[in-house]
C-alpha cells in the first residue's frame, strides 16, 4: 500500500502473459478482501507487461485432458473462480483496472469487474469464452450489458472478436486510453484522488 492508502495488485507472470492459476486465483481473492482491514481506499490492478491478464491458464484450470477441446463444460472452474469472482463484485474499495495489454478470456472480467477501466494505447480485450464452447462468466453476462449496451454485447460474446483500445473507448468500455508508459502513473493518479475523499461516501457512490 502507498503512502496515499492506494493498494496494488499485480498479476506477475508475464511469460504466460498473466495466465490465472488456482494460486494466482487465490492470491487475488486475498489481497481484495484484506484491503479495507489495512486502510486500502483504493485498488489499482494491472498486469506484468505485455499483457494484462491472457485468461486462465487451460491446462491448470480447465484439466491438461481438456485443454484446447470444446465444447467444454464450465462447471468445474466455477467453484474456484467464484471466490476471486465474489470478492472484487462486493469488495467496497473502489477498483481501477490499468490495463496494459491483453484482457482476454477470464482477463477480460477481471477488468469489467473494476469500478474504472484505464487502457493504454496497447490494451486489447476479448470475451473469447464462446471459441472455446464455454459462457462467458457473471461479468460478461452482466456487466459488460450494462457499460456498452445489450446489442454491443451480445457481439463482443456471440463471436467472441477482440477489440484494440480506441474501439474500447468509443463504446464505452474504458473511461480513457492513455500511452502506454503513462497508463500507471495515471490509474495512480486516479486512485489516490479517490482515496482522499470521505470513505463513507465514496462506498455509498460504489454501491450505488
Amino acid at each position: 500500500m502507498t503512502d496515499d492508502q492506494v493498494g496494488v495488485i499485480t498479476l506477475n507472470r508475464p511469460d504466460a502473459r498473466n495466465a490465472l492459476t488456482w494460486g494466482m486465483y487465490a492470491a487475488l481473492e486475498q489481497a481484495v478482501r484484506n484491503a479495507p482491514a489495512l486502510g486500502v481506499r483504493c485498488l489499482v490492478i494491472t498486469g506484468a507487461d505485455p499483457a494484462f491478464c491472457s485468461g486462465d491458464d487451460v491446462r491448470q484450470v480447465m484439466g491438461a485432458g481438456q485443454a484446447g477441446k470444446a465444447p467444454v463444460s464450465a462447471t468445474a472452474r466455477e467453484p474456484r473462480l467464484t471466490p476471486a469472482a465474489d470478492a472484487l463484485l462486493h469488495t467496497d474499495v473502489p477498483v481501477i483496472a490499468a490495463v496494459n495489454g491483453a484482457a482476454v478470456g477470464w482477463g477480460m472480467e477481471l477488468a469489467l469487474m473494476a469500478d474504472i477501466r484505464v487502457a493504454s494505447e496497447r490494451a486489447k480485450f476479448g470475451e473469447l469464452f464462446v471459441l472455446r464452447g464455454l459462457v462467458s462468466d457473471v461479468a460478461g453476462l452482466g456487466r459488460l450489458a450494462q457499460l456498452i449496451g445489450r446489442e454491443k454485447a451480445a457481439e463482443l460474446l456471440f463471436t467472441g472478436d477482440v477489440i484494440d483500445a480506441n474501439e474500447a473507448l468509443r463504446i464505452g468500455l474504458v473511461s480513457r486510453v492513455v500511452a502506454h508508459d503513462e497508463l500507471v502513473g495515471t490509474a495512480m493518479q486516479l486512485a489516490t484522488k479517490i482515496a482522499a475523499n470521505p470513505p463513507l461516501a465514496v462506498q455509498r457512490l460504489k454501491a450505488g
